[in-house]
């Protein structure tokens, strides 16, 4: 079935892999194939029949033809960047013939006796709200293969199946330019499947051409108002400034009573040098022996802030592309294509990050430590995709990845992502940079004093990532219906700013915690700021199992694995992040308080 792609993609392997440069060309705003042709009347404007599946299940697309259409003579398929590929696209010709500005009345497609494996086919397909997908210059279509009467009866045996037969296709062109196109069916047209047996079907369609004001450059404006967004932006940006204003007043009041609490200890320990230098410490002031003694398993904490940087790092410049509008509606594969992209050169990001902080905590197997940083993220998402993907050929479905593609990925991973990624662990381990204590580390550690249960590692994670999953549950649901359904969401402006309220609540929160930690005399505080900052994405987790259940209608064994099982890509890698933001806040402000005092 994928033979003809897979050649495909193997005759550009080396144009894909070459500098990337073919890869980065995909990422920027311009259109594709003829979208900035002009026409004459009378040319022919090619149209795409792209993928066909439940309309409740978005990750389970087919291939159009998989059911049994009227098929052109000569199926071409369209040569497709790497995100295309990734996002499940599979473009070939249509039978439907389009010409510029040229009106059509019921044109037969072809004529179609329909066996009765066909029938049982499109009503299987029908009773699953089967949707098709194609683009004609670029502006895509929709529709739904046919409907199910259920009026009046009670038991699902008595429904009836009816498969749409004639497609009116309602085109606007401004001078000579295609700006807008609707498909609608006709709801007389249909034909009954309800029974297994053999159908004469007239595949028939309509064409009618109408003039429009619309310029062409905003022809997308059309699919960016169907979008995720509420019918009332004032009440999105209500809602979003309310919950981030609720959530920065009890930051900052927490703020307060911390600078509060800190400025009394600064007083006291100040107080208690003039009196008494004999005089027994206590508090956070009494392990500062202890407090820069080098946590446990100092190599895999390198590495996951090494790759929680490159994360941070990546989340950065896809920021960068939304609000500069390189991911307008319908750009196909766009994101798929920039985060392949950027996730292979901020590499060097991760190999940097760790090994510095490695050789700054005296470790001294820094291949080790490299090889970690690689497979930190990459190993659990290689697992990840290698069962999906398997699940997904077993399914015959579109997401599954043609051999040439997951050549071309691994490639990139072999001569970009590798080698980044050694060249910065060896720039990391040359910088030579020491560990900024203030204070010196004593020979034995001190024993922590026991803590209530609410003390414990678990319950702080619990508490650290209330904070700021509360910053982004609103928004979660727009993003939620945009990735893992069929709405569009734009408006990223308002996602960077709940981005950067999530990152300030969680340094501030891990801040807390740390600060609480010490006071309770529990030095070890390394890996606590870290699973303390990155507990948010076990929330965003725990959010999806939330809208899978009551907040979407997906089901079947493929879609129900490719969202758990994606989603806990994503969200340990926002774990990652957002630890690794945490613990940099947590070691920044250990730092200022230890050289804020004076440490024997």
């Amino acid at each position: 079935m994928y033979t003809s792609i897979v050649t495909e993609m193997e005759k550009k392997m080396t144009s894909y892999v070459g500098v990337l440069i073919v890869l980065c060309c995909c990422v920027t705003p311009a259109r594709s194939d003829g979208s900035d042709h002009k026409y004459k009347a009378g040319d022919q404007v090619t149209m795409y029949a792209n993928k066909v599946g439940p309309f409740h299940n978005p990750s389970e697309t087919y291939r159009f033809f998989d059911l049994p259409f009227c098929a052109p003579a000569h199926v071409t398929e369209k040569n497709e960047a790497l995100g295309e590929v990734l996002n499940g696209d599979r473009l070939v010709s249509a039978p439907y013939k389009l010409d510029f500005m040229y009106d059509k009345d019921s044109e037969i497609v072809c004529k179609k006796k329909l066996s009765k494996e066909e029938v049982s086919q499109f009503r299987s397909a029908v009773a699953k709200d089967y949707y098709f997908q194609m683009y004609y210059d670029d502006l895509p279509i929709w529709g739904f293969l046919g409907k199910v009467d259920k009026e009046g009866k009670t038991d699902p045996s008595e429904y009836k199946y009816y498969l749409f037969k004639h497609l009116h296709f309602e085109i606007f062109h401004n001078n000579d330019r295609v700006v807008e196109i609707n498909a609608r069916t006709d709801p007389n047209a249909l034909v009954d499947i309800t029974e297994d047996k053999e159908v004469d079907v007239d595949f028939m369609y309509s064409v009618k051409w109408k003039e429009s004001t619309t310029p062409f450059e905003k022809r997308m404006e059309k699919y960016s108002q169907s979008s995720s967004l509420p019918h009332h932006l004032e009440i999105h940006w209500f809602s979003i400034i309310n919950s981030c204003v609720t959530v920065l007043l009890l930051t900052g009041f927490l703020a307060t009573i911390l600078m509060r609490v800190l400025k009394n200890d600064f007083v006291k320990y100040a107080h208690d040098e003039e009196a008494a230098d004999d005089q027994e410490e206590t508090g956070w002031k009494y392990i500062h022996g202890d407090v820069f003694r080098y946590p446990k398993y100092k190599s895999l904490l390198a590495a996951a802030l090494g790759s929680g940087t490159q994360l941070f790092t990546m989340t950065v410049f896809i920021f960068i592309l939304a609000l500069v509008g390189v991911f307008y509606p319908y750009n196909r594969g766009a994101l798929f294509t920039a985060l392949v992209v950027i996730y292979a050169l901020t590499s060097g990001i991760a190999g940097y990050t760790a090994s510095a902080f490695y050789c700054q905590l005296e470790g001294t197997n820094w291949v080790r430590n490299l090889i970690l940083t690689e497979a930190l993220f990459c190993g659990p998402l290689f697992l990840t995709f290698c069962f999906l993907n398997s699940v997904a050929i077993g399914y015959t479905a579109t997401a599954a990845l043609p051999f040439g593609t997951i050549v071309v990925i691994f490639l990139i991973w072999a001569l970009v992502t590798s080698p980044l990624l050694v060249l910065g662990g060896i720039a990391g381990k040359n910088s030579k940079s020491e560990f900024q204590a203030p204070c010196r580390t004593t020979k034995y550690p001190r024993e922590i004093p026991p803590s209530p249960w609410y003390r414990g590692t678990l319950p702080q994670m619990a508490m650290a990532g209330v904070l700021p999953f509360s910053a982004i549950y609103i928004e979660l649901y727009y993003i939620f219906a945009s990735v893992w359904g069929h709405r569009i969401y734009i408006i990223y402006s308002i996602l960077f700013i709940v981005f950067i309220i999530l990152l300030i609540v969680t340094a501030f929160i891990t801040v807390a915690l740390t600060y609480f930690q010490l006071a309770a005399e529990d030095h070890e505080w390394w890996w606590r700021a870290f699973l303390c900052g990155g507990s948010t994405g076990l929330f965003i987790y725990g959010y999806c199992l939330y809208y899978y259940y009551a907040r979407s209608d997906m089901t079947g064994f493929m879609q129900t694995s490719f969202f758990f099982g994606y989603m806990a890509c994503i969200c340990y890698g926002f774990f990652l992040m957002l630890g690794s933001v945490g613990f940099r806040a947590a070691l920044f402000f250990v730092r200022h308080i230890y050289r804020s005092i004076k440490c024997e």
